[in-house]
């Protein structure tokens, strides 16, 4: 069993919501956004987005704790980037995903962001909230006060 009841990890969901908006614009393309905005737009996004995430695997690994959600915590990290948002990893993924869709112009892709966020939030991001809480009580609650989940 895992710590969110998840077989697939969080990238794979984006990645097949990616492709599914490859898909959508191949067989209905929309016009959106010049390339040259779209490029622009899409590196600070990536830009952005590869700058947090070593951030948050170096934090995981210095705190010796489990960077894949299928693993139950050993540690409550509150510094780093987390001292942020509560889902930096995620806030990362989105913003790769937003900056490919710019990047593509793709409409459907950037469009198809809010499904991901919602999936996202109402099933695994809740479901690690839950878990996080059974495990370090109040000290996440306090945590879950002060910070919110993304930003």
């Amino acid at each position: 069993m895992t710590s969110t009841g998840l077989k697939l990890p969080p990238p794979i969901i984006y990645a097949t919501i990616l492709f599914f908006g490859l898909a959508l614009n191949y067989f209905f393309p929309i016009a959106f956004l010049t390339d040259v905005w779209g490029y622009g737009v899409g590196i600070v996004l990536i830009v952005v987005s590869m700058a947090i995430i070593p951030f948050v695997i170096i934090r995981f690994k210095k705190a010796k704790t489990p960077f894949d959600v299928r693993r139950p915590a050993k540690v409550l990290i509150t510094d780093g980037p987390n001292r942020f948002t509560r889902n930096p990893g995620y806030l990362s993924l989105t913003l790769l995903y937003l900056g490919i869709g710019f990047i593509l112009t793709n409409i459907w892709i950037v469009g198809l962001v809010s499904p991901i966020v919602l999936i996202m939030d109402l099933w695994i991001i809740r479901s690690e909230e839950r878990q996080l809480e059974a495990l370090f009580g109040e000290q996440y609650l306090q945590y879950k006060r002060a910070v919110r989940r993304w930003l």
